[in-house]
């Protein structure tokens, strides 16, 4: 293996992807950004009549701050993590809930003992995961959703796999079950699909959550690394790590 290993990052095309590549760099890695996510807003807004209203990125944020929503003054808001948190933080709103596990399963286990009989709001895209509307309605919340944005794969994506196809990517970063997708996907789309899970075999897999780990195994792909803490700091940090074992 090279000095610095080669790391894929599959982060949206803005500062998030700048700051994945800057650690991986710091971490001594030499990074592949190969962006996978592609943001398409809905026009959507979040709702301002809930009991609780859920945040689970900072894309979310984002786009709910330019909407000029407001959360009604019963409303309290809730972030699947840190890095939302911060997102909602940066656009001026109070954040009230941040679970301990930065996860769906984290964030109903976190309000589960408070929802029964609440109305609960959960503004995301249209690729959240069933755990969470299952869990809260399980708590007996009464669940709306509002899709923010569509997330699709960016036109030109697919590097990471050529070089994956090629033996020459040491280890990949996952953070959500779509990426995994889109990656294959990018794959297949180069003809390259079997070559690049061969590559995946010979390299570090890490990813962000079971979920994700779960939809990589479905996909053939060995998963090495799951972080504990749920971010991307935690898996960066723990794959280059894994390289260098």
């Amino acid at each position: 293996m090279a000095d610095a290993p080669t790391v894929a990052v599959f982060r949206p095309d803005d500062d998030r992807l700048e700051r994945a590549v800057d650690l991986l760099a710091d971490l001594g890695a030499e990074p592949v950004p190969d962006p996978m996510l592609a943001v398409e807003p809905t026009d959507a807004t979040a709702r301002t009549d809930a009991d609780y209203v859920v945040f689970t990125s900072k894309t979310g944020a984002e786009l709910v701050s330019d909407a000029g929503w407001a959360p009604g003054e019963s409303e309290t808001v809730c972030a699947i993590g840190p890095a939302t948190a911060d997102a909602l933080r940066a656009e001026g709103y109070a954040v009230d809930v941040v679970p301990e596990e930065f996860t769906s399963s984290g964030l109903v286990a976190e309000l589960e003992a408070r929802v029964d009989g609440a109305r609960v709001e959960v503004a995301r895209s249209d690729h959240g995961s069933a755990v969470l509307l299952d869990g809260l309605e399980a708590a007996g919340a009464y669940v709306h959703e509002t899709i923010l944005y569509r997330l699709v794969r960016p036109e030109g994506s697919g590097d990471s796999a050529a070089l994956a196809a090629d033996g020459n990517l040491d280890a990949a970063c996952f953070t959500s079950s779509l990426t995994v997708e889109h990656f294959l996907e990018a794959a297949a789309e180069r003809e390259i699909r079997d070559e690049a899970l061969a590559g995946l075999a010979d390299a570090v897999v890490g990813v962000i959550g079971e979920p994700t780990a779960e939809t990589a195994t479905a996909q053939g792909i060995d998963v090495d690394v799951v972080p504990e803490e749920a971010t991307f700091d935690a898996l960066a940090r723990e794959t280059v790590a894994a390289t260098l074992d």
